[in-house]
This record gives structure tokens, sequence and C-alpha cells, in this order.
């Protein structure tokens, strides 16, 4: 196989130097001995349309997109219901020479919990802090599992309103203030916020109020233990870390651009921790 045959993904972001990305899909590609490669690139949002329409021409199969070009590349692929009900796309690929979008975050958030706090579904409302492009991937996976009432909750409640008219009636508008009304009745506890993240300010809520066998869900993941999941873990709760979400949505875009549906491993973790340890 020549070097120009080799198929090739990319991460499409402005910055995107941060990212993990790399690092998870080398694994992927050196376990299951696919000779491939993944690459970031680093694409101003005024030079985003062209690569984009280009990506194929670039020798590239597929792509992630992080921020800030989730929402821009909608208007640039064909988007499937996912990515249509969140409002943005993570993974782009080639199908029947088409370019289509998904979410994969949705799954990501879902998989994590299923691995990390099996039963969680069992759970009649749920309590999710945020009202960001994240909460919008965590607010669909709620639903579509059968959550019966999703409240979001956010400083700003008109952010919460809009989730609320676009999801239908089983997702609640809920003001920051009034968070310690529902805490008593939510079996799962998701923050999408970056509060409680390294270098920002921390995430004031109470988990003594929440039931015994709830869940608590971070979708931070620096660090690794969040002040958050370390109050959980002291009631004795379930956790499932933002890191564990990180691994998980990356297992599809692999499955499309490479043919082979890869794993998420305690092998990968151990390398992933190691690298957000050295950062």
């Amino acid at each position: 196989m020549t070097a120009s045959r080799i198929p090739a993904a990319c991460l499409i972001g402005w910055p995107a130097a941060h990212s993990r990305s790399p690092l998870i899909h080398h694994h992927w590609l050196r376990t299951l001995g696919i000779e491939g490669g993944y690459v970031i690139e680093a694409v101003p949002p005024e030079d985003l349309r062209d690569f984009v329409l280009r990506l194929s021409l670039r020798g590239f199969v597929g792509a992630n997109v992080t921020i800030p070009h989730k929402e821009a590349v909608l208007a640039l692929s064909t988007p499937d219901a996912r990515a249509k009900a969140v409002g943005a796309a993570n993974t782009l690929w080639f199908a029947e020479g088409e370019l289509r979008s998904t979410n994969t975050d949705v799954e990501g958030f879902i998989n994590n919990l299923d691995a990390s706090a099996p039963g969680w579904d069992m759970a009649e409302e749920a309590l999710v802090l945020g009202a960001g492009g994240s909460s919008r991937a965590v607010a669909f996976g709620l639903l579509e599992r059968g959550i019966h009432c999703v409240h979001v909750a956010n400083r700003t409640i008109a952010r919460a309103e809009t989730l609320a008219k676009q999801f239908g009636s089983n997702l609640h508008a809920l003001p920051w203030e009034a968070i310690g009304d529902v805490l008593p009745r939510a079996k799962l506890l998701v923050n999408t916020t970056s509060l409680g993240m390294h270098g920002q300010p921390s995430l004031d809520v109470d988990v003594a109020r929440l039931p015994q066998d709830a869940v608590v869900a971070d979708l931070v993941y620096v660090p690794l233990v969040t002040p958050l999941l370390a109050a959980a873990a002291t009631r004795g709760l379930k956790t499932a870390d933002g890191l564990g979400m990180l691994l998980h949505q990356a297992v599809r875009g692999f499955e499309l651009w490479f043919g082979r549906r890869p794993e998420v491993t305690a092998e990968l973790r151990t390398l992933v921790e190691a690298d957000l340890t050295k950062s």
C-alpha cells in the first residue's frame, strides 16, 4: 500500500492542539493492525468551508470536528437525525460519495454511563446542569433512552427554555437557584458546565441531597476526579467521568473511517490518563 492510499482522518478545530484524539485513534490503529493516520488540522472559521468541501481532495476519509465549528459543519454536510436534533456535529464521513455528519457525543455519554453505572436508566428524573452544546447531546441521549423527566438548569434560564421548546414536554427548564428543590428526586445528576474544571470556579451542588442510589456524571475530565465526583464517591454513589465519555465518543468515528469497531479498554484509558497527568 502506498502512502497516498493510506486512509487518514483528522480533527478540525480552532484551536485544536490540546486534543487527545490523535492519541486515542493512533492507539486503535496500532492495536488493530490498521495502516492509517490521524492528524490535527487547525482551521480558522473563515477557511472552514473550503477545507471541508475539499476534505476528500486533501486525502481524508473523514474528520472529527471540535469548537468552534460543530454547528457550522451542519450546513456543509448531510446531517443525520442526531446531529440535527443536537444542532451540532462532531464527526464527518463519506458514504456513497456524500459527506455526512453525526454527533457521537450522544452515544459517548450514554455508553460511558452504561459501562460505569449499569442500571442508571431506571431513573425517572434526571438533572442536567448547563444548557450548552454538550447539554443538548446529553438531553437528547437521556430522552432517547426513555428517561421520563429531564430537568435542565442554567444560570441564564432563557437558554434552558430554548432546549425545552426544542425537545418537548419531557424536558423542563429550571432556574439555577431551584437546583436544590430537584436534587432529592434526581436519580441522575449530570454536570455539562465547565464548573469544577482545572482553572475554573467550583461547582456548588450539595450531593448529600441526592437519593442514596443516585448516579453522578461529570463531563469535565481535567481533573480526572472533579470535586463533584469526589463528593459523590464519598457518599458511595456510582459515578461516570468525562474521560470515559471522551473515549466512548471516539468509537463510531473510527469505525466509519477505518471499517473496524474498536474497544474502550483499560489499557487505552491508562494511556490517556498518563498523558493528561503530564499536561
